[in-house]
């Protein structure tokens, strides 16, 4: 049995385009919205109080580069007494293992020295399994409390906590361990 060929009209098919057109843009929209929303989800917002109270880890002192000392201070201040650790050991024999948590090339580095300059011992440095801390951080050996606190002190590192994260044998002998952030 034959069965006529049905045509096909152009209206129908400038309609069946159109809305596979129309179609196609609304689900890139939606594409387009999913993507930014999922995005807003897995970043974390910035604190602005924590971004007013950061202090730069390092310092430019002037004169240090040039070999000049630098101006006498015209009014000598009043000392304040400097506030109590419970450190027991002296500086030159607390061991400090500086790892790079930034990512930024020689940042490792330019802190050891910052930590030599203020008379610890550099037990190595290296790379920290990750390069995504925020903040620097002190960490410190059951028992060295106080010298961790201490080297935070110095070096203006508002973190300070007990080792985690790393077994003491990671430490290479070290007391305490700076992790530094961005």
């Amino acid at each position: 049995m034959d069965h006529p060929l049905r045509l096909i009209d152009a209206d129908t098919v400038q309609t069946w385009r159109t809305r596979t057109m129309v179609l196609a843009g609304v689900a890139a929209a939606e594409l387009v919205l999913v993507l930014v929303l999922g995005g807003a989800l897995f970043v974390k917002p910035a604190n602005p109080a924590d971004v007013m109270r950061t202090r730069p880890l390092f310092e430019v002192v002037p004169g240090v580069v040039t070999g000049k000392a630098p101006a006498p201070a015209v009014a000598a201040k009043r000392k304040r007494p400097a506030p109590t650790t419970g450190a027991e050991l002296p500086r030159r024999k607390v061991s400090v293992l500086v790892l790079n948590g930034n990512g930024r090339q020689g940042a490792a580095a330019l802190a050891a020295s910052r930590v030599t300059r203020r008379g610890y011992k550099i037990g190595g440095v290296a790379n920290a399994p990750s390069h995504s801390y925020a903040r620097s951080i002190v960490l410190y050996r059951p028992g060295f409390r106080g010298e961790g606190r201490r080297l935070a002190l110095d070096l203006g590192v508002g973190i300070v906590s007990p080792l985690d994260g790393m077994r003491p044998t990671q430490l290479r002998g070290a007391h305490a361990v700076l992790i530094l952030g961005g």
